[in-house]
C-alpha cells in the first residue's frame, strides 16, 4: 500500500498505526556549481520534506531506522558516507539521532558500483546491439541491487516501528507485502522537474551562430 504525500494537507495516516511503516523521501542532489535559481528551489525542497516528515513523526511516531542509498554501513561510519553524499539528508537524519534514529547498512557495494558502471557506459555507447547488451547487464544488476535493498528493510524493520528510506525517483524495489509505504513528495519536486527539462532542452539546442548577426 502506498500513499503520496505532499500534495494534501491531511494524510490519512491512522490507518498505519501498528503496522511497519517505512516513508520513502526523494533524493535529491545540487552539485556545488549549481545556478542560483535551481539551489533556491532544492533548498525549498528539502525544507517541505523536513515539514512533512514531521508531520507524520507526530501521526506514526518517531523514526526509528533510516536507510538511504549509496550506504553500504551503519552507525557512524554510515553517518560519514551520508555527510559527503548529501549534506540535507545528513541533517535530517542526525537531528533524529538523539531521539533513536538509527543508520542501517542498506546498499550493496558491489552491485551499486556494478550498476552505475553500466549507466556510465550507457551515456557513452554510440552501437544500437552494444546498447541493447549494456541494457540488459544494467536492468540484470539493478535488479539484484534492489532486491538487497528489499530484504535489509524486511530483515532490519521491527513491527510497530517507523523507518524512512532516502532514495532517487524512479527505483523498482519491490517492498515487503507487509509494509505500510508513504512516498513524500513535496510541491517543490515540480518544479526541480521542470527547471530540469528546461536545462536539458536547452543543452541540446545548437550553439546561436553571432557572425550571422554580425553587420557586414
Amino acid at each position: 500500500m502506498s500513499e503520496e504525500l505532499g500534495k494534501i494537507e491531511r494524510p490519512p495516516v491512522d490507518k498505519f498505526t501498528g503496522a511497519r511503516k517505512l516513508i520513502v523521501v526523494p533524493l535529491i542532489f545540487c552539485g556545488r556549481d549549481a545556478p542560483p535559481d535551481f539551489v533556491e528551489i532544492y533548498r525549498r525542497c528539502w525544507a517541505e520534506i523536513a515539514r512533512h516528515l514531521e508531520k507524520l513523526e507526530s501521526k506514526l511516531g518517531k523514526i526509528t531506522r533510516v536507510y538511504h542509498e549509496m550506504v553500504h554501513a551503519g552507525g557512524q561510519e554510515g553517518m560519514t558516507v551520508v555527510e559527503r553524499l548529501n549534506p540535507e539528508s545528513h541533517n535530517l537524519i542526525k537531528s533524529r539521532s538523539p531521539d533513536g534514529a538509527h543508520l542501517q547498512a542498506f546498499d550493496d557495494v558491489e552491485l551499486s558500483t556494478e550498476t552505475m558502471d553500466w549507466e556510465r557506459c550507457l551515456m557513452v555507447v554510440v552501437g544500437e546491439k552494444t546498447r541493447e547488451k549494456i541494457l540488459q547487464l544494467h536492468a540484470e544488476s539493478a535488479s539484484k541491487r534492489y532486491a538487497h535493498m528489499a530484504k535489509r528493510i524486511g530483515e532490519t524493520l521491527a513491527e510497530g516501528e517507523t523507518g524512512v528510506l532516502f532514495i532517487r525517483e524512479g527505483h523498482r524495489i519491490q517492498f515487503p507485502k507487509d509494509l505500510e509505504v508513504l512516498t513524500v513528495y513535496p510541491p517543490a519536486m515540480d518544479e526541480i522537474h521542470r527547471w530540469l527539462r528546461d536545462y536539458n532542452t536547452r543543452a541540446k539546442q545548437p550553439p546561436k551562430d553571432e557572425s550571422a548577426t554580425e553587420p557586414a
